[in-house]
């Protein structure tokens, strides 16, 4: 721990460059710096100090020849000490400059300086390559954000918000807000609970979406809205998602769902290109629902690589092998020249898809003179034939099978797809790749609760006709519904609105809910709809998630300032935490038992 050092007064010293701003055409300058000690390097006559703030370094020197006082001084500073210095701009001596470094030609020759703040010793090293277990790094989540890594990130993130703001103000867009304390509403995930005090037994929830005042901001004539906005959702949390996150989020009037489309995806080029420079596609290429599950196995796919799903079943119909012969759906993937892969890996990859509800794995290795698996000796000529043209089989390749009902087929294929494209390194990094996925399916079956539920909301409209269809063949109706994808995660989702109180009325009912129960949770909407609400559609992206894939990150906890953990805590503050009873008591909520 380094001692408590006695801060100088900032007085009237004023910044005048940051960090990362001086360079060799600043030569005899002077100037004032401010920020931390990121190195302290003590060569005997100098003192060599690389100077931080969120810019970037600077080197500064003390010299006693220059300020004997200054420099005897300087032997007390350690990592994080917080400066203020003035100097001269200097070039560096021949042989000493730094190509790596923005200010790696010159340094500052120290004349004067105030130490305004000491620091403990961090528990890690403010560096980018720092060997620490992620939940040291978020208890000391103040200290992690110094690191040139994670303030890139976040720099990137107020960078896209921008552009995100100057793209859509240019459109026409108004920037309006909507409640946090609002109702609890069903289909969805689990809402966040707020208890009243004013209303004893009532409680807010937090906003899953704003799906809800929008469309009523809608009605009322706001025909061109935005809100980069929080939301909340109580679920299980994975790599990409956490309990309160932040929308980009658009509603339009008088529109119609290409519209939508062509205007989400100039503004996101317009991002990627004002944010990173980088020139997306023009235009963005596009699914189905029906094309994507079919190739790809997901709807969120990966197109950066092929490696495309084929459906076998015809051809295996009548094999002696009893899985394929008996089972709904047949699909092959094929690695080329994977037939090298050990048993070990394949025994790997057959765990990896049981997660997706996969009982194995079958497998065929083609090689010159036999195809080596266990189940190849039930394939008869006709039916190895019929794979070889198919699947355009060569010799080093290898192919993986899956049989059953269709979800588990194209779920254990489609993410065994992205597994092995990992493992073999077949993803150009450089590339975003995005893809709109449309014609999503308006309805799926919940067999847990015994009812149809809706794909994306109760508020998404049925393609043209199927109004009908979703009452009388659910599983069939499509949804004027659009996804867009990049790099294999879901960036964006929107839709078509339902703007009729009949027809939300009759989705309602589709659903299961009953009249009076509808009027209960969306009495208001429904009456909203009644007062002449236009035709209007949206889209949401999820700006935490865009940016974890802009930045190239691993979690999406790396692009958010203060995030919560795999267990949606805070090991900062230290929150979820309990409260007093007497708080208790002023909700109107049961007191808690005093711990025996």
């Amino acid at each position: 721990m380094s001692p408590q050092r006695e801060c100088d007064p900032l007085g009237d010293w004023q910044r005048t460059h940051h960090c990362s701003e001086l360079r060799a055409t600043d030569t005899e300058q002077k100037t004032c710096l401010m920020g931390w000690v990121q190195f302290r390097r003590d060569h005997g006559g100098l003192i060599f100090i690389d100077l931080r703030d969120r810019h970037g370094r600077t080197q500064i020197v003390f010299n006693p020849e220059i300020n004997a006082e200054a420099h005897a001084r300087a032997h007390v500073l350690r990592s994080e000490y917080v400066l203020a210095i003035r100097g001269v701009v200097r070039m560096r001596p021949e042989g000493m400059r730094n190509a790596n470094l923005p200010t790696g030609d010159i340094e500052v020759e120290v004349q004067e300086w105030k130490l305004l703040n000491s620091a403990k010793t961090p528990p890690f090293p403010i560096e980018d390559r720092v060997e620490v277990t992620e939940s040291t790094r978020l208890e000391y989540r103040y200290l992690d954000l110094r690191r040139p890594q994670c303030t890139r990130n976040l720099i990137i993130r107020h960078k896209a918000s921008q552009s995100f703001r100057d793209f859509l103000n240019l459109e026409g867009f108004l920037e309006l807000e909507t409640p946090i304390l609002t109702r609890s509403t069903p289909e969805g995930a689990r809402d966040f609970l707020v208890p009243s005090r004013i209303s004893p037994g009532s409680f807010f929830a937090l906003p899953q979406s704003p799906q809800l005042f929008k469309q009523l901001f809608m009605v009322a004539g706001m025909d061109r809205y935005y809100q980069v906005v929080r939301c909340f959702r109580d679920e299980d949390l994975r790599a990409d998602r956490q309990p309160e996150f932040t929308q980009i989020d658009l509603e339009l009037s008088f529109v119609d769902q290409e519209q939508v489309m062509q205007l989400a995806e100039r503004m996101i080029r317009h991002v990627f290109k004002q944010t990173l420079d980088h020139a997306l596609p023009d235009p963005f290429p596009r699914l189905t629902h029906e094309q994507a599950i079919r190739d790809y196995g997901v709807d969120k796919p990966d197109i950066r690589f092929e490696l495309l799903l084929h459906d076998v079943t015809d051809i295996v119909r009548n094999s002696n092998f009893r899985l394929f012969a008996s089972s709904e759906l047949v699909k092959a993937l094929v690695l080329p020249q994977g037939a090298g892969l050990s048993r070990n890996d394949i025994d790997q990859l057959t765990e990896f898809v049981k997660i997706y509800g996969a009982q194995g794995l079958a497998w065929i290795k083609i090689k010159a003179d036999e195809w080596q698996s266990p189940i190849a000796k039930f394939l008869s000529e006709e039916e190895r034939a019929g794979l070889v043209q198919a699947l355009s089989l060569k010799e080093g390749d290898i192919v993986f099978f899956q049989a059953g009902v269709p979800d588990m087929v194209n779920a254990a294929l489609g993410n065994l797809r992205l597994e092995l494209a990992q493992r073999f390194k077949l993803i150009d990094e450089a590339v975003f790749q995005p893809v709109w996925i449309t014609d999503f399916p308006l309805l799926e079956h919940d067999p847990e609760a015994k009812r149809w539920v809706a794909r994306h909301h109760p508020f998404t409209s049925p393609q043209e006709g199927h109004d009908r269809v979703m009452i009388e063949e659910p599983a069939k109706a499509l949804a004027k519904a659009y996804d867009l994808c990049l790099n294999g995660y879901e960036i964006g989702g929107g839709s078509v609105r339902i703007h009729s109180a009949e027809l939300q009325e009759q989705m309602f009912a589709a659903l299961g809910i009953a009249p009076d129960e509808a009027r209960r949770q969306f009495g208001f909407l429904l009456k909203a709809l009644e007062f002449g609400a236009p035709p209007h559609a949206g889209i949401a992206f999820g700006l935490d998630r865009l940016i974890m894939i802009m930045t190239q990150s691993a979690s999406i906890r790396d692009v958010i300032a203060f995030p919560k953990t795999q267990k949606a805590s805070c090991l900062m503050t230290q929150a979820p935490s309990g409260v007093s009873n007497v708080q208790l008591r002023e909700l109107g909520l049961k007191v808690r038992e005093a711990v025996k």
